[in-house]
C-alpha cells in the first residue's frame, strides 16, 4: 500500500484545502451578523443562577440552563476520567486484580503485622 507517484497525497490535499476555504467562508460570512454582546449584570452570580437551575428554582436573575448542560457535560467527563483512573491504577497478579494500595511492605499474617528482615539497608522501600 505504498503511493509511488503521489496522486492520494495530491487528492488528500486537495480535499482538505477544499474543506478549509468552505469552512472559512461560512466563518468569515457569518461574523456580520452575531449579535453584540451584552455580558451579565454586575452583582449577578452566576454560580447562584447555575443551582438554582439544577434544581428547577425559577429565582435567579440569569437564565442558566444553557450552562447547566455545560455543567453537567463536564461532570460527567471528570466522573468518567476518575472512574479511568482507578481502573488503571489496579494491577494483575497471575489472573487477579491486586488493589494499587498496600500496606508498606509487609507481610500480613493471620491479622497481625509479620516481622521480616529488610532486603538491603540502603535506599528507600
Amino acid at each position: 500500500m505504498t503511493d509511488t507517484d503521489g496522486s492520494d497525497r495530491a487528492a488528500a490535499a486537495l480535499a482538505v484545502t477544499a474543506l478549509f476555504a468552505v469552512i472559512a467562508t461560512m466563518a468569515l460570512g457569518a461574523a456580520g451578523s452575531f449579535p453584540e454582546p451584552t455580558g451579565f449584570p454586575a452583582d449577578a452570580s452566576i454560580v447562584h443562577n447555575i443551582g438554582y437551575a439544577l434544581f428547577d428554582i425559577g429565582i435567579g436573575e440569569i437564565p442558566a440552563e444553557g450552562f447547566l448542560a455545560a455543567f453537567l457535560i463536564i461532570a460527567l467527563a471528570l466522573d468518567v476520567a476518575l472512574d479511568a483512573a482507578i481502573y488503571l491504577a489496579k494491577r494483575e497478579d497471575e489472573g487477579s486484580i491486586v488493589s494499587a494500595l498496600t500496606d508498606g511492605g509487609r507481610d500480613i499474617v493471620a491479622g497481625d503485622v509479620a516481622e521480616r528482615e529488610p532486603a538491603d539497608e540502603g535506599g528507600d522501600r
